[in-house]
């Protein structure tokens, strides 16, 4: 029977995902994977524990948010790919001083798709010193809205991810402010399974992180053009040099692991941003909601790329 795999939203942040799909890296270790996408971000850990798919792709902060709201839940992370934050802040004046002090002098609009990237940065700001509500921020609003509005002159920055700062870099609409990733290890992305699963299906996931663990190899090694090239045929929408450059920068940020071992360190930022904005309380703990057994058992074998 086939690994039903999902992915929470189709986002370029994702590379690797893709890249393993479109370089058949589970079939190379012989699992069978049935790819879907959730109707909606929100769905996307509640469908894992009705048993509609069996693995996600996705946030840990789904994860979290799921043991807060469901009694019984059992989800473990068991697998990173992302290990730092794909959000930026375009203005659209040059900022080459930027200082997080600076955003309680302009009008900033947030992402409203997914509460993360807000929730990351409001940590930011409490550990600078800065109360988040003292912010002019627009919310409520998607990441091409914004963009627009940027363009209109209606705000003066804006919180999104590739591909839209590099569709502003291309216009020479915006201008870089800062980079999320900058921060350091914030865990973003990684599998995720209930707990039972983990155990009964135990070798087929460990093929899957095989999979993950042997593209994240290839992803280290490859440009930001091979990357791009490899998953075109999910962003069909994008010309291909504005995949290329987006491919560029994130890895040139580091976004992505190179192996599955989601850290401590990542996990807890995540964690303590979500608890200090009042979205999860006290949150889930990283020895509850994480199992990098699969991960060392992989990483010890020595894998080639793909």
């Amino acid at each position: 029977m086939a690994i039903i795999l999902q992915e929470s939203l189709r986002a370029l942040f994702y590379a690797p995902f893709y890249v393993a799909l479109a370089r058949d890296a589970f079939t190379a270790e012989g699992v069978e994977i049935t790819f879907a996408s959730s109707p909606r971000p929100q769905d996307a850990a509640v469908r894992v524990m009705e048993g509609t798919v069996d693995v996600c792709w996705g946030g840990p902060m789904r994860v979290m948010d799921t043991y807060q709201k469901v009694a019984n839940c059992d989800l473990v992370c068991f697998g990173e790919v992302v290990t730092r934050d794909p959000f930026l802040l375009m203005g659209r004046t040059p900022r080459l001083d930027f200082k997080l002090a600076d955003l309680m002098s302009v009008k900033l609009a947030t992402v409203s798709e997914v509460p993360t990237p807000w929730l990351c940065l409001q940590h930011d700001l409490r550990l600078a010193g800065i109360d988040p509500a003292s912010i002019d921020r627009v919310t409520g609003q998607a990441m091409a809205r914004n963009m627009e509005a940027l363009k209109a002159g209606e705000v003066d920055v804006i919180q999104v991810f590739e591909p839209f700062p590099s569709l502003l870099l291309a216009d020479g609409a915006a201008h870089i402010w800062y980079e999320a990733a900058r921060r350091g290890p914030t865990s973003y992305t990684t599998f995720y399974a209930r707990r039972g699963t983990l155990t009964s299906r135990r070798d087929e996931l460990l093929r899957m992180v095989r999979a993950i663990h042997r593209t994240e190899q290839w992803t280290a090694k490859a440009s930001g053009k091979e990357i791009a090239q490899s998953i075109a045929g999910y962003f069909t929408d994008l010309p291909p040099a504005i995949l290329e450059a987006a491919c560029t920068r994130y890895k040139a940020l580091g976004i992505w692991n190179d192996t599955p071992l989601l850290p401590r360190v990542g996990y807890d930022r995540l964690r303590d941003g979500l608890v200090s904005g009042g979205f999860v309380s006290p949150g889930a703990t990283f020895d509850t909601a994480v199992d990098n057994s699969l991960a060392d058992t992989v990483i010890a074998e020595r894998l080639p790329s793909l």
